[in-house]
């Protein structure tokens, strides 16, 4: 059960630790909370805000989040950031949904103020980037069936919190309009087999230019940021019990199986089998 207090406007501050929902897992070190979260049937939460600052992982189902006039709906494998003190009503998808909860004690928050405010806004990782793999690891090193490493745990703290402080958000604003386009074929199309040469004539440049200013606004290189949105895929494909790997590879633009479980744990830090064994689903 939520432990909440009431605010001034009449909705409830979740307590630090506490969720609406079932919760499966939790632990706590290096100044913060970690909470495996299960919501089984589908609802529409009160409204309410957090005590605590936190990254919300979706491990499954489908979610949408209403705060003030904005409304945003969010698939499997994203990663977002909620400030706290923040009002917001949640609305639970058809099938239920897991989450993979961070909450930042103190000690984080302080981190927080000197970031951008990117992340004291709230943001939201929709790509594939590195925030997600970083947040993917932190679920495995805390409830992969092993004890926890404190350092480890507290490293991949750093980093979270120093990446998504550095989400490149007023840096894509200046970019050129044909970038746009570009990410968006690549949204539609990363599975299937993209070339440079069409890249750019979407764009209307060179090739040379197109990957230098993509690596420019992007922070990576075309074919890096295009494996992050397969291997984002693939960890959707990857809970549908009966896919297999093979299968999988090939629907997410691998050339065979064994190129995908290379990109999969360079990019994850773990094996396909290991990232379902993880999330309760047989290998």
């Amino acid at each position: 059960m939520a432990s909440a207090v009431v605010m001034d406007s009449g909705e409830k501050t979740l307590a630090g630790g506490s969720f609406f929902g079932a919760v499966r897992r939790k632990s706590e070190m290096q100044g913060a909370i970690f909470t495996d979260l299960q919501h089984a049937v589908p609802r529409k939460l009160p409204t309410h805000a957090h005590e605590l600052p936190f990254f919300a992982l979706l491990l499954r189902g489908y979610y949408g989040e209403r705060y003030g006039r904005e409304e945003k709906q969010f698939s499997p494998f994203t990663v977002m950031f909620r400030p706290a003190g923040i009002p917001h009503q949640d609305e639970i998808g058809p099938e239920g949904l897991r989450f993979f909860e961070i909450e930042l004690r103190p000690k984080w928050q302080a981190r927080i103020a000197e970031c951008s405010g990117n992340l004291r806004l709230g943001c939201e990782d929709l790509r594939g980037g590195e925030m997600l793999w970083l947040t993917v690891k932190l679920f495995r090193e805390l409830f992969g069936g092993v004890a926890a490493d404190s350092f480890a745990v507290e490293s991949l703290l750093a980093e979270l919190v120093g990446h998504a402080g550095r989400l490149p958000k007023e840096k894509m604003r200046q970019s050129p309009g044909w970038l746009a386009r570009v990410m968006e074929k690549l949204q539609v199309e990363h599975c299937e087999r993209v070339t440079l040469d069409e890249l750019s004539g979407e764009a209307g440049v060179h090739p040379v230019h197109l990957s230098r200013v993509f690596r420019r606004f992007v922070g990576e290189g075309i074919g890096e940021y295009v494996h992050r949105l397969r291997i984002r895929t693939a960890c959707e494909r990857l809970l549908a019990l009966e896919a297999s790997l093979s299968e999988v590879s090939i629907a997410t633009g691998f050339a065979d199986q064994s190129h995908f479980c290379r990109v999969f744990r360079r990019i994850t830090g773990m094996t396909p089998q290991t990232f379902r064994k993880g999330l309760g689903c047989p290998a």
